[in-house]
């Protein structure tokens, strides 16, 4: 069994969990983070020294930390294909994508604007700086508009971990007051995603305790 640390608000524990739902596997889950605390304690800190969640034990087996080292874990002793190829250049496809979206998509929403827009004060937020990280996100998001146009999810026409590491901020991207380019595809992909049960499950999760008013 899983046993997993972090909060069901961290976003990046959320892509965690979608994959766990995906693949059915069994897990204890802990809140930790956030207003929940314990992410500086010299336990916690003893499995992940960068004192960030989520952090997962297989079995009992040596802590894994890093969303995208995990993932990947999961899906290679977990999954089966289409999910997680076998050959080569099918596998390199997604974790291409993969990697597209963490380092594009969710580092360029979270901070810069989840953070602003959500978990800071009305009268301290900088309509500037989300005005020019919306600009910045949306050249990401017409690249995946691109691919969408062409394939029902990121890395092909079959769901894979890349739709896990681009899809899991989406929730908040749509649900957040923002002005957004419309990108059609990119819509139609998320009511797909909508239709998953472990999405549901574990990615649309009220952000309430992280707002700031």
């Amino acid at each position: 069994m899983l046993e997993i640390w972090g909060r069901s608000t961290s976003s990046n524990v959320q892509a965690l969990m979608w994959c766990v739902g995906e693949l059915g596997l069994a897990f204890q889950r802990h809140d930790i983070g956030h207003k929940y605390g314990g992410n500086d304690t010299p336990a916690f800190l003893a499995m992940n020294p960068n004192g960030t969640v989520p952090v997962v034990k297989d079995d009992g087996g040596d802590p894994i930390w890093e969303t995208g080292a995990i993932l990947r874990y999961l899906g290679f002793r977990y999954g089966v294909v289409p999910f997680r190829p076998e050959d080569l250049l099918p596998r390199t496809r997604v974790d291409k994508w993969a990697e597209w979206a963490k380092l594009n998509v969710a580092l360029n929403f979270t901070a810069p604007i989840f953070w602003r827009v959500v978990r800071t004060a009305a009268k301290d937020r900088d309509a500037a700086a989300i005005a020019t990280a919306l600009r910045t996100l949306d050249q990401s998001l017409s690249i995946a508009e691109a691919e969408l146009a062409h394939h029902a999810f990121l890395a092909g026409d079959e769901f894979t971990l890349a739709d896990i590491q681009f899809g899991h901020v989406l929730y908040r991207y749509f649900d957040i007051p923002i002005e957004r380019v419309e990108h059609p595809a990119l819509r139609r992909y998320y009511h797909r995603l909508m239709e998953r049960p472990a999405f549901r499950d574990h990615v649309v999760v009220s952000y309430e305790e992280l707002r700031v008013s």
